[in-house]
């Protein structure tokens, strides 16, 4: 009874975050990805597609595209629609179209683990063994959302080939980023020009990102009473994790999720450790 009653009371005085909870409409369209993954940069994509004639920036991004993990229920409910929002949760039938994107999961990790520093979730020396363990078996604060593997396949196997959902990796987005954002218009069913979508490429780069997380840091909600030492807009690389991650937390995170990350198109070196083991003990017989 009193949850209930401050339930009512937080949706009242929007205060309360909107999370899984809010009303969803037919003509919403989720941008949902597991965090780290690429979703901010999105976000700004597709907000600039939709805005051309808009300063689309940290100031307005939360009205433009709104965060279901950062606006109240009230707010969210007063978004003009059609609405596009965001998302980090794990399946919902209730959305009705879907943009999901995907991460090779060795680099969501490295992500992740300078992202929760900056949050002061993990102190500076937390060991990067313990966090992949951490990461693994979905013991991170994000447990809501369930881990890399189950987020992603609760999406892609039940709705991937399925009217209404696209699925974008991050990596091919930032090889052939006009390429990947012209099948982002036409799931929208938008009209647009080479011209149109340069200049929304342009607009959303991670150097003009940064540049505006610098100037705006004071008053994005996700940056604002954080540190400001680590930047939440991150390198925009692929394939990190080959230097930066030693090889039994490779084989760590792979054995969790090769199969689906090797459906999504990553490589997996443990298929190659393998492979050389074979090689070796014939060798040796």
């Amino acid at each position: 009874m009193l949850y209930g009653i401050q339930t009512v009371v937080k949706y009242l005085l929007g205060i309360d975050c909107a999370g899984r909870n809010f009303a969803v409409f037919p003509d919403d369209t989720m941008i949902v990805s597991y965090p780290r993954s690429g979703n901010t940069w999105t976000r700004f994509l597709i907000a600039n597609l939709l805005h051309p004639r808009e300063v689309v920036s940290f100031a307005n991004i939360e009205y433009l595209v709104p965060d279901t993990a950062a606006i109240s229920s009230r707010a969210l409910k007063n978004i003009p629609r059609p609405r596009m929002i965001k998302s980090h949760e794990y399946f919902d039938h209730r959305y009705p179209r879907v943009i999901y994107v995907v991460r090779d999961p060795r680099d969501v990790v490295l992500s992740f683990y300078n992202f929760q520093r900056k949050y002061r979730q993990i102190e500076d020396g937390y060991a990067l063994e313990r966090y992949v363990d951490d990461f693994v078996k979905g013991k991170l604060n994000s447990a809501s959302w369930g881990t890399w593997g189950e987020n992603v396949a609760s999406w892609v196997c039940t709705r991937g080939k399925r009217d209404g959902f696209l699925l974008l990796r991050f990596e091919d987005m930032l090889q052939n980023t006009r390429r990947e954002l012209a099948r982002v218009a036409d799931f929208l069913a938008l009209t647009t020009s080479t011209d149109t979508l340069e200049r929304a490429i342009r607009k959303s780069s991670a150097d003009r990102m940064r540049q505006m997380e610098k100037q705006q840091e004071h008053q994005w909600s996700a940056t604002r009473k954080h540190r400001k030492d680590i930047p939440f807009v991150g390198p925009a690389k692929a394939e990190s994790w080959r230097t930066q991650l030693p090889q039994p937390l490779i084989l760590q995170i792979e054995t969790a999720w090769g199969e689906l990350m090797r459906s999504l198109g990553y490589s997996l070196i443990s298929a190659r450790v393998s492979e050389s083991e074979l090689v070796i003990g014939s060798s040796a017989s």
